[in-house]
């Protein structure tokens, strides 16, 4: 990979902090705004400038934006609206700026196409007594400009799967800078990432969101994603969620979603975690359109029943199986409590819809 592909490469990256030296007025503020386009995958943003330090998204003015760019509207009618839901130190412009996290809605005040946060929202208020828990683990790849994993040759392939994951030399880990970047880059900004490490496929990374109640594991994965690309702009690198970045014999991308309620990780738990099991395993064709923006399309690719995946067609379930829908970790056997792992969502899932679509199985019986 040469860097020098990236429009990026070409700039003096000495020359920014200059001006973010400048002294800001402590009646300004930058909110940017961040949103979910029209793929379902994509996000945007921009920034305004605020007069006044926001400590909740409730304070936030309504902002619009043009749909008809972003795949959301006509250019005809295209003015949508953004609402503030959740907001987030922002490790880019420091001090008291920040980002907000909106969900979109049309010029009727209705929620988009691809706003789930909008019903999430209200699963997750009648099953708020329940307290569920979600952890989510985000798979993604590095890529060079030109679409290829990065740091593989651009004639050929790398050596086999075996050293990379939480792999450690040149040879085994490809742009570490990034990934330590956007982890302390998350905890600055207020996320809840538990850990990060390196994937089975030469490029590919991980990191952990998580422990996070109710809605705030949709919030809090959607900022985290929002930084990882602004970092990796600036190395010029790109970042994909393709749950299958490279065909053939190469493990693909997933958000495996931990999930407990209070009943789960109390004593015993473990019963309530085998009846949540089994609601899932009648409702599996349900969370297959749910787990990835195509309604299953996109995770064909990767649910074969290899690489460590289960097949999108089968139902499974089992104790430190990952070959399995559902994986119950070794440590929950023994304890019996805890929580279970959904490994079937695709790494460019939309984690509202992943979350309502376990809490109106297994907390609302739908």
């Amino acid at each position: 990979m040469v860097l020098e592909e990236s429009p990026n490469a070409f700039l003096d990256k000495t020359i920014l902090p200059r001006y973010l030296a400048l002294p800001q007025p402590i009646d300004k503020v930058q909110a940017t705004y961040i949103w979910i386009d029209g793929t379902g995958e994509g996000l945007r943003s921009k920034t305004r400038t605020l007069s006044f330090v926001p400590t909740s998204p409730s304070e936030l003015p309504e902002w619009n934006y043009d749909g008809s760019s972003t795949g959301q509207s006509t250019g005809m009618n295209s003015d949508c609206y953004l609402t503030p839901r959740a907001i987030y130190n922002d490790p880019f412009l420091l001090g008291n700026n920040k980002l907000v996290i909106c969900d979109a809605y049309d010029f009727q005040h209705k929620p988009l196409a691809t706003n789930h946060r909008n019903s999430c929202n209200q699963a997750m208020t009648a099953a708020a007594d329940q307290h569920p828990w979600f952890g989510i683990e985000q798979e993604y790849t590095l890529l060079d400009m030109e679409g290829r994993p990065f740091g593989w040759p651009k004639n050929g392939y790398p050596g086999p799967q075996g050293p990379y994951y939480c792999g450690v030399g040149a040879n085994k880990a490809y742009a570490r800078e990034i990934v330590e970047a956007h982890y302390r880059a998350c905890l600055y900004a207020g996320i809840n990432v538990a850990g990060t490490n390196s994937e089975v496929l030469p490029g590919q990374w991980e990191y952990q969101v998580g422990p996070c109640e109710g809605i705030s594991i949709g919030d809090q994965l959607w900022a985290s994603r929002y930084i990882l690309h602004r970092i990796a702009e600036e190395f010029g690198v790109c970042v994909t969620y393709d749950p299958k970045p490279v065909a053939g014999d190469w493990n693909g991308s997933g958000a495996h979603c931990n999930f407990s309620t209070k009943a789960m990780r109390e004593e015993n738990g473990i019963i309530h975690i085998e009846q949540a099991i089994d609601k899932l395993s009648k409702q599996h064709l349900r969370h297959i359109k749910a787990y990835d923006p195509r309604g299953g399309k996109d995770n064909e690719r990767r649910l074969t029943g290899a690489h460590e995946t289960s097949s999108i067609h089968d139902f499974s379930a089992g104790v430190a199986n990952r070959g399995c829908s559902i994986r119950i970790p070794r440590q929950v056997a023994d304890d019996k409590r805890g929580y279970l792992e959904d490994r079937r969502p695709s790494a460019n899932a939309d984690p509202y819809s992943v979350a309502e679509a376990i809490i109106r199985t297994v907390c609302l019986n739908e």
